[in-house]
């Protein structure tokens, strides 16, 4: 579809703020969180991150699609956004890996889109008022239907998500797009003897890549999976995912790392940061409009050095709730919310923020080789 017979669209807030628009993607309608995403580039891998289910995403970016979508550069198997919300839906795909164009993927993930609105003016409102639920739609444009649509949806507090886009059976195996032989080959590393089990809370692909380029043999389990079924697999490290909704919300998690501190080295990226923190003792607090982006500024405490950072999550770790035997790593530099932290004790350590990147910055991966020096350390 061109953008010239692009259909009608609208988006309507919980507020009440509406915005009207031209309709591309699945002829349908969506309801979920609506939030932004400053990132410049890789529209793919922020479609494909599964953290962001139960949201609307905001690009900040003017023009979006032009580069098309390839097979190589998605983080999961599918998009798990609700609807993508652009300034500009480019017609033209020119990029020499491309297969489809954005608009036939969108088509084929039932994944409504909404352009030609003022998303600086979106941005704006989100900014001061608070992230909210919202409604794309190219199928009612009826303003009280949409509303009662938005005010019938639930809230984003209070939910588990994680277990929505987390696998149902532990890989490798066929039954994934990227099965372990296939992710090793990409990263062009052979496997050790270093055996990591990743939780997925809605993993990335990137991730494991990153794991595989230091030699790690991977082996991904579900959300919900027993921390003894866990250590009977005979890992050397844990690594717990990024992925969506409310940290609270996943008490099942939180038990199984409370299980497991201590017992082997554990890693946590994003969401598997907060269920850290709450495995510790903490508590989390929902932030007024999320970090979502490639290029926010983090200061590593230890170095008094400044790693600009990518970022997707909606709720942080409240500092002041955190025991003593938790040391704070990482502070963003922007609103001084908690960004990493490890046990004074025990061989576990997180970060709120992707070191693996994809889109966004190259500045953290030392992250990943820490953890292959702690599983040394404690073999």
């Amino acid at each position: 579809m061109s953008v010239a017979t692009a259909k009608r669209a609208t988006l309507l807030l919980e507020d009440g703020r509406v915005f009207r628009g031209k309709g591309h993607g699945f002829e349908g309608e969506a309801v979920g969180e609506v939030v932004f995403n400053t990132s410049m580039t890789g529209y793919q891998e922020i479609l494909t991150d599964p953290s962001y289910a139960g949201q609307i995403v905001t690009m900040t970016y003017p023009m979006i699609g032009n580069t098309g979508i390839n097979p190589e550069d998605v983080e999961s198997r599918k998009p798990f956004l609700e609807a993508f919300i652009v300034r500009r839906m480019s017609p033209i795909a020119s990029n020499w890996r491309t297969t489809e164009s954005l608009e036939d993927y969108l088509i084929a993930n039932q994944i409504p889109v909404i352009s030609d609105i003022d998303t600086r003016a979106l941005v704006r409102h989100i900014r001061l008022q608070g992230s909210m639920r919202g409604i794309v739609s190219l199928i009612d444009h009826d303003e009280a239907s949409l509303l009662r649509k938005v005010k019938d949806s639930p809230h984003m507090v209070g939910l588990d998500l994680a277990s929505r886009v987390s696998i149902e059976k532990p890989y490798p195996g066929s039954n994934e797009p990227l099965t372990f032989i296939e992710f090793s080959r990409l990263a062009g590393a052979q496997p050790t003897d270093r055996h990591i089990v990743a939780y997925d809370f809605g993993i990335k692909t990137n991730i494991l890549r990153d794991l595989v380029h230091l030699g790690g043999r991977v082996t991904v389990v579900p959300s919900k999976t027993p921390a003894e079924e866990v250590l009977n697999l005979k890992p050397d490290g844990i690594f717990l995912s990024n992925g969506p909704g409310d940290p609270e919300a996943v008490d099942y998690a939180i038990r199984n790392v409370q299980h497991l501190l201590g017992k082997k080295p554990i890693f946590g990226i994003c969401l598997g940061h907060q269920i850290m923190g709450l495995a510790f003792g903490g508590k989390t607090f929902k932030l007024k409009f999320g970090h979502h982006g490639g290029n926010q500024p983090v200061l590593n405490t230890d170095l008094n050095k400044v790693e600009i950072t990518a970022q997707n999550h909606g709720f942080a770790v409240d500092p002041t709730s955190l025991p003593e035997e938790i040391r704070i790593t990482h502070l963003n530099l922007n609103d001084q919310t908690v960004e990493g932290m490890e046990h004074r004790s025990l061989p576990a350590y997180c970060v709120q923020y992707h070191p693996e990147a994809s889109p966004g910055p190259h500045d953290s991966y030392y992250l990943f080789e820490k953890f292959f020096k702690l599983m040394k350390d404690n073999a």
